[in-house]
């Protein structure tokens, strides 16, 4: 299974963060899976990359030209794809994975997952996504979604949609059930 990540490229994040991204990596190799995602050497991303490195296992990496500086992209990806924007990446990430998940970050996870959940709830989108719920990271969303459901913003339904889960192997086993 190809399993993308989205999550924050930031190196001035809590360790516990970067040690349960480098832990979900590490699952990942190990359950013979590959990993998409952004190419970044740094922040949680970085951290995941290093955690399938460390157990052997393949690295897509898809990023915007404009990244390809120094230092800004992890340099052991199995294999690097280039974009000219964001929007291509993005796009690029979703098709080349079979599932999400998502990882804490700042506002550009944000619109990703958000991205994915609208198309999931409109049929255009079938992978199984997770939000990795880090050090209680996502708790503020999670009380943000159930109030839009409260108001009817939202269906339950949508909720349904996705999971948020507490630690590595709960976002690996949720996107892998019936694998």
């Amino acid at each position: 299974m190809r399993i993308c990540i989205f999550g924050a490229s930031s190196r001035e994040l809590a360790q516990g963060y970067y040690t349960a991204a480098e832990e979900l990596g590490r699952r990942i190799a190990e359950g013979g899976h590959t990993l998409v995602f952004g190419g970044g050497d740094g922040g949680l991303m970085g951290a995941c990359a290093r955690g399938v490195t460390a157990r052997g296992g393949e690295l897509v990496g898809v990023a915007p030209r404009f990244f390809d500086e120094p230092g800004v992209l992890y340099p052991a990806c199995t294999r690097l794809e280039f974009t000219d924007t964001m929007r291509e990446r993005k796009a690029r990430m979703e098709a080349e994975s079979d599932a999400v998940i998502v990882l804490p970050g700042g506002v550009g996870t944000f619109e990703e997952f958000f991205e994915i959940l609208t198309l999931k709830q409109i049929g255009r989108l079938h992978k199984p996504i997770a939000v990795l719920n880090t050090l209680g990271y996502y708790d503020g969303l999670v009380a943000m979604l159930r109030h839009a459901t409260a108001e009817g913003f939202m269906t339950r339904g949508c909720l349904a949609l996705f999971a948020f889960v507490d630690t590595p192997e709960a976002a690996l086993a949720h996107v892998t059930r019936g694998v």
